[in-house]
């Protein structure tokens, strides 16, 4: 199969389980999805293998949480998820990569760097 990039609008009781393998249970539980707060991930044999919380506010968008699960990593998984979102938000203009709930900082700044975004404080700009 494919590995596609999709948006969960709802996710269903085997994605909640597939999540649970990239983030924390705790964090899972927490999600609060609507139009301007979304969930977008990385799917592969119907199992999810990354994935990153978006919210909109105008044009401007923050990517949070981005994490792939760690046997699927430096795979391109993580970079071909973030390039679908900004391709599927044209709107926006200015993005932001999150530092926020970061397991290694040096490895998702290496990662933001090689996608084009810049360093801001903690964060990572484009």
């Amino acid at each position: 199969m494919k590995l596609t990039i999709i948006r969960l609008l709802a996710p269903e009781a085997q994605d909640k389980i597939d999540l649970g393998k990239i983030w924390s249970e705790n964090a899972v539980m927490q999600l609060d999805l609507s139009e301007n707060k979304r969930l977008y991930a990385a799917k592969f044999n119907d199992r999810l293998l990354g994935a990153v919380q978006v919210t909109l506010s105008g044009t401007q968008g923050v990517l949070t949480a981005l994490s792939v699960r760690e046997i699927t990593r430096r795979r391109g998984v993580g970079q071909y998820l973030v390039e679908e979102i900004l391709r599927d938000n044209p709107e926006i203009t200015h993005w932001k990569i999150s530092a926020h709930e970061v397991e290694n900082r040096d490895v998702l700044h290496a990662f933001a760097v090689a996608l084009g975004f810049r360093s801001q404080g903690q964060d990572w700009e484009k």
